[in-house]
């Protein structure tokens, strides 16, 4: 099993001054102990179970971008990109500028979106659900054909949502055949279609049964279109609250242990945790010497 560490929350000691040096003691640390991968939403408020949508929030491909600066070996990506903030085009383009700079460490994730106060409070168009996920087939078609050859296929795409007459990408990413998308969320009648369809990883939550019962309709429809069920990585995310020495509250490195035991016989191979009070360095110390050391057996 992989282990990944979404980071969801910048409020932190110190106001927007110091969340730079911040952050980028969490991205060194979180590399250095071991986790496969870093990963920021794709939000501008922050959103409901996290915070008030006042408190502080970084645009996302912009923070990958100073991550990739600050790490060598952990892969970066959204958690996920909701597809009505940017035209297609421009996915496969930053995510492409990501991978080329981070020297192939870029994951694209994308999915429907849902969070209307952020879009309404900033002026997104946000068309309703149906639409959305029209558009996010489009832009998957349009990201592959930009990800084809050594400069993307340079025809042209006619969709309903979206033209382009030209699908140049120069530089092309270094990760091939091409970094990999992960679609996010669980609905099972659109959404694990396109991870069938166009993905390379899926992202649902729940727990053990719950994304035992996602991974089986997404391997239905893998058969129905013939394609490989094995060759699409399966990812859950979790909230930590690790316990670190000497502490009181929190989950044992013991018990979160057992808890991914559960998620990896359910399928699950690689978990994304978001930390509580991540900045507490501790705790990523922590789960780096008892619980990531283990992670190979599951």
């Amino acid at each position: 099993m992989k282990i990944g560490l979404q980071i969801d929350s910048f409020t932190w000691p110190g106001g927007p001054a110091e969340i730079a040096p911040t952050l980028a003691r969490i991205a060194r640390t979180a590399e250095d102990v071991g986790f496969d991968s870093i990963w920021v939403m794709d939000h501008f408020f922050q959103i409901r179970g996290v915070g008030p949508a006042t408190d502080p929030m970084l645009e996302g491909w912009t923070t990958l971008g100073f991550l990739a600066g600050l790490t060598r070996r952990a892969r970066l990506g959204l958690m996920v990109g909701g597809i009505h903030y940017r035209t297609a085009g421009l996915w496969a383009k930053t995510a492409t500028t990501l991978d080329v700079l981070s020297g192939g460490r870029a994951w694209l994730g994308i999915g429907a979106a849902w969070n209307e106060e952020e879009s309404r409070g900033l002026g997104f168009p946000m068309p309703p659900l149906g639409v959305r996920f029209e558009m996010l087939e489009e832009m998957l078609q349009i990201t592959r054909a930009l990800w084809t050859g050594e400069r993307g296929t340079e025809g042209a795409f006619n969709g309903r949502h979206y033209q382009a007459n030209r699908l140049l990408n120069s530089p092309q990413a270094i990760t091939r055949p091409h970094p990999p998308i992960m679609v996010g969320g669980g609905g099972e009648q659109k959404t694990l279609r396109l991870v069938a369809q166009y993905a390379d990883a899926t992202n649902v939550f729940g727990d053990g049964p719950r994304v035992a019962h996602k991974y089986a309709v997404l391997r239905e429809h893998c058969e129905r279109i013939g394609r490989n069920y094995e060759d699409i990585e399966r990812s859950t995310r979790v909230d930590i609250n690790v316990r670190t020495d000497g502490s009181s509250g929190g989950t044992a490195p013991a018990r979160i242990l057992d808890q991914f035991g559960e998620l990896s016989d359910a399928g699950v191979q690689h978990v994304i945790i978001s930390v509580s009070k991540v900045e507490d360095l501790t705790r990523l110390e922590t789960l780096g010497r008892d619980v990531v050391p283990h992670l190979a057996r599951l």
